[in-house]
């Protein structure tokens, strides 16, 4: 069989509205460009469309883009990204499409994976395709996005949602953090944590909006709970207790447990399996350590308690990720 006649890259086509952030526009070429397969060919081919035909977007800053593409683009994506826009007029002021809009969104086919950055978002929403589903946006937006859209469930302590077909990210740099997660998605962590590190950015934020919220900050005086984390990172397939973390940082648990949700956004113990999870990815991707010893490299405990994890966390067993990410990412050849 000819594999290299039925390659096709995936398509992601990005929506250029007049207005948009010039840096959030910037993401998805970025993330996306980078990709390649074992073969060295590209994963992803990204293009830029308007909803006018080719020619000039207003950005926010002092210059404008040329866009080569018109709203026809939509109607090729395997996954379009609406970034962020300061000038949506009656998307963000009541809701609603223009009917220049309408008819660009029109166009994408059914099941097409749809995403957002930022106030992205008002575009999916005023559009239908968030209604009775979870979203997010930028924490500071995050309540007038509530009251415009009473039928969406807004989680404003996140970085991104994914609910499958239709993900949204929190503001500005948060839109990395998506499009790294679907990069991980389509083509396992190696894939995505490849494109991190030529990016100069961690492959996983740990936490959520919580650590970015405007609020008075804690005393600088008093200590951080890095050490503690680092100490955990080194350990992970052992017990760790959450007194054993506070005692790293001379800390009681009650001030600990404060002081880390302030610094990363979730709980130690919601962190804790945050990493074992991404370690179990690696691992289950990377060796050929079967589930019984992931489980237990991870710190899981037993292949039971992973499968658990992992299904809460990726909506797969372990033996179904490996199967998966292994194939695609190339590391085997059966």
């Amino acid at each position: 069989m000819d594999t290299a006649t039925e390659f096709r890259a995936h398509r992601v086509v990005v929506l250029a509205l007049d207005g948009l952030l010039p840096f959030e526009l910037g993401i998805p070429h970025r993330i996306f460009g980078r990709p390649r397969d074992a073969g060295g060919r590209l994963l992803y081919e990204v293009v830029t469309c308007s909803v006018r035909p080719p020619g000039p977007v207003n950005t926010d800053a002092d210059f404008s883009i040329e866009v080569a593409h018109g709203p026809e683009a939509l109607a090729t994506a395997d996954t379009v990204v609406v970034p962020a826009s300061y000038e949506l007029g009656p998307v963000f002021e009541e809701g609603r499409l223009t009917d220049e809009l309408a008819a660009a969104l029109a166009l994408i086919r059914p099941g097409t994976r749809l995403a957002s950055i930022c106030t992205g978002v008002y575009v999916l929403a005023a559009a239908g395709y968030l209604d009775g589903r979870p979203a997010t946006t930028h924490w500071a937006d995050a309540d007038r996005f509530q009251r415009l859209f009473p039928r969406i469930e807004v989680d404003a302590d996140v970085l991104f949602i994914d609910d499958g077909d239709v993900l949204t990210s929190a503001g500005v740099a948060a839109g990395i953090d998506l499009c790294l997660h679907m990069v991980r998605r389509d083509h396992g962590t190696a894939v995505a944590n490849d494109v991190a590190r030529r990016t100069v950015v961690p492959p996983h934020r740990d936490g959520g909006q919580a650590q970015y919220i405007d609020r008075p900050l804690p005393d600088p005086q008093l200590a951080t709970t890095t050490a503690a984390r680092a100490w955990a990172l080194g350990r992970l397939g052992e017990p760790i207790q959450l007194r054993d973390m506070a005692e790293q940082e001379a800390m009681s648990v009650r001030t600990f447990t404060r002081r880390f949700r302030e610094e990363v956004g979730v709980s130690p113990g919601q962190w804790l399996t945050q990493q074992r999870v991404e370690r179990a990815r690696h691992l289950l991707e990377s060796t050929d350590l079967s589930v019984d010893q992931v489980a237990q490299e991870a710190g899981f405990g037993t292949a039971q308690s992973m499968r658990q994890h992992l299904q809460a966390a990726l909506g797969v067993t372990p033996t179904a990720y490996r199967r998966t990410f292994r194939i695609r990412s190339g590391t085997t050849t059966a």
